[in-house]
């Protein structure tokens, strides 16, 4: 009986279980995936820095049919968590693509409009809106972005939510002398007026409480100029 015992038991050490071949399978199926992703990035990647780089990205959205200057393409460095402006690092990469379940480019650009419609969700938008302005410190230590550079980025990032608001807030900072740039207070604080503050009344804003004194001077030009 023991013997017995004994040699089913060996027999069933021997033959592997539904759960370890399915972790198997998975196993070389992510092998295969991370394969073709890490291919794919080469296929872009400048062979001297090992990285994606501005030329790679505008060679990538040609491939995908996008324009370089599209907002989808900002919301794929963001999936990424990409740190330096028009690069993108094979650890970045594989962050991204992983997420989005996207090996080739034709699956890269079909998973497009899902991205743009998780990037919009209230949850996700703010911290979207927070890294396009991180995203565009270029420079080490930068703290700010100038006027030009941010009514492009304000248009880009809120124009299409935010019409209104976005449109007049530009039209401001480009005639205003008193800002040279932007820094990221101003930056947030802009976003909270949008979706705080009742427009075009403005019955809601107090200047009392801590606003960035750019939007008080903003509200009082608003008025001034009876723009709204």
């Amino acid at each position: 009986m023991r013997r017995a015992a004994s040699k089913k038991t060996g027999q069933s050490n021997s033959n592997p279980s539904a759960a370890d071949l399915f972790r198997s399978a998975s196993s070389k199926a992510n092998s295969k995936e991370l394969e073709r992703i890490d291919s794919l990035f080469y296929s872009y990647a400048n062979g001297s820095s090992g990285l994606i780089d501005p030329e790679g990205i505008e060679a990538l959205c040609a491939d995908m049919e996008v324009d370089h200057t599209d907002l989808r393409i900002l919301m794929l460095a963001w999936k990424m968590k990409s740190e330096e402006q028009g690069y993108f690092t094979v650890d970045e990469w594989r962050r991204g693509l992983k997420a989005l379940r996207a090996d080739t480019v034709s699956k890269l650009k079909k998973a497009l409009p899902d991205l743009e419609k998780e990037v919009r969700r209230p949850s996700n938008f703010s911290d979207f809106y927070s890294y396009a302005f991180q995203y565009c410190l270029t420079e080490e230590k930068q703290k700010s972005i100038d006027i030009e550079s941010i009514c492009e980025l304000l248009s880009l990032v809120l124009g299409s939510t935010f019409p209104a608001q976005v449109s007049l807030f530009v039209e401001y900072l480009k005639n205003q002398n008193d800002y040279k740039v932007v820094n990221m207070d101003q930056w947030m604080g802009f976003f909270r007026f949008c979706n705080e503050i009742s427009f075009p009344s403005l019955s809601d804003y107090d200047p009392e409480l801590a606003w960035p004194l750019i939007l008080d001077n903003f509200v009082e030009w608003l008025r001034e100029k009876k723009k709204i």
